[in-house]
């Protein structure tokens, strides 16, 4: 467990320190929590199966507000989350988790923000931004890898559906959802409904909702680019299979008359006058060869 002050940075301190002098930041886990629910008294019964977390989400409580973060993991974006649960009223901020993801969000804040006009409400901006943080460079990575799928299409490099587009998309996926259920937490946090924030410290929350805005902006416009190159790859079979297709057609056309001249030849007829002319057999050969001849000038 541990408690800060929300000074202008955050201050470490202990537990009793914490509730006396408002605002604080206490991070704990379950059971950590369960022990010391009666000291904050912020009237919170909320469900703490951390496994049962499934979305970002805020609840607006009669005397309190609470709710969920489930952060996708920004190295397997589709497999992890980070899953922790949050109270909080006008004294404080708790946050609910097992694992050790808060703390080091916390800790970074700890050692990097100061702020000239702290507050609970620039604290909440710092830590939901810092899950997005790294967001802008993998969003890039992900367009640079795309650019360079599309790249290899069309120089003919990739000759099939590649399967590295499912896992992007659903990645992107992830990405959409998450940012779709951070901006509603951050509107839920604007209507401040209980009173809890400064009415000028309520811009953090319409920054924090704009970010997640733009950042799902770009997670679309991928999908899309996405369903381009699904498109590009099927035009490029497609392409692939006609050029196959007319080369085969050129070949079959090439050796029908020479299939005709055998078949014409290969008959077991006794009047057939170049059985006995003695320049029949380099006669056909010639004539092949110049049918052969005009049919490639004419394809060609």
């Amino acid at each position: 467990m541990s408690y800060y002050f929300i000074r202008e940075s955050l201050i470490p301190c202990s537990r009793e320190e914490a509730v006396k002098n408002p605002p604080y930041v206490a991070v704990l886990t379950v059971d950590e929590y369960i022990e010391a629910k009666p000291v904050f008294n912020m009237g919170i019964d909320m469900d703490l199966d951390l496994n049962q977390i499934h979305e970002t989400k805020a609840i607006v409580n009669y005397d309190s507000l609470t709710g969920t973060l489930n952060i996708p993991d920004h190295i397997n974006f589709s497999e992890k989350k980070f899953k922790l649960a949050f109270a909080l009223d006008e004294t404080g901020i708790i946050l609910i988790d097992n694992d050790d993801y808060s703390e080091k969000l916390v800790e970074k804040i700890h050692l990097t923000r100061k702020w000239r006009l702290p507050s609970l409400e620039r604290f909440l901006y710092d830590f939901l931004e810092e899950t997005i943080i790294d967001d802008p460079a993998l969003i890039e990575n992900i367009e640079r890898e795309l650019s360079l799928m599309e790249d290899d299409i069309m120089k003919g490099r990739i000759e099939s559906y590649p399967v590295q587009l499912n896992d992007i998309r659903y990645d992107l996926l992830d990405m959409h959802t998450h940012y779709e259920h951070m901006m509603d937490v951050a509107k839920e946090l604007e209507e401040n409904e209980n009173n809890f924030f400064q009415e000028d410290n309520l811009r953090y929350f319409r920054l924090l909702s704009d970010r997640a805005e733009r950042l799902n902006d770009q997670v679309v416009r991928l999908r899309e680019y996405i369903s381009q190159l699904r498109d590009l790859v099927s035009e490029q079979l497609s392409i692939r299979q006609n050029n196959l297709m007319t080369y085969l057609t050129v070949i079959a056309t090439i050796f029908m008359p020479l299939t005709l001249i055998t078949g014409w030849f290969g008959m077991n007829f006794q009047n057939m006058p170049e059985l006995t002319w003695q320049f029949g057999y380099p006669g056909v050969i010639v004539l092949c060869i110049l049918i052969v001849i005009a049919s490639l000038i004419y394809f060609r």
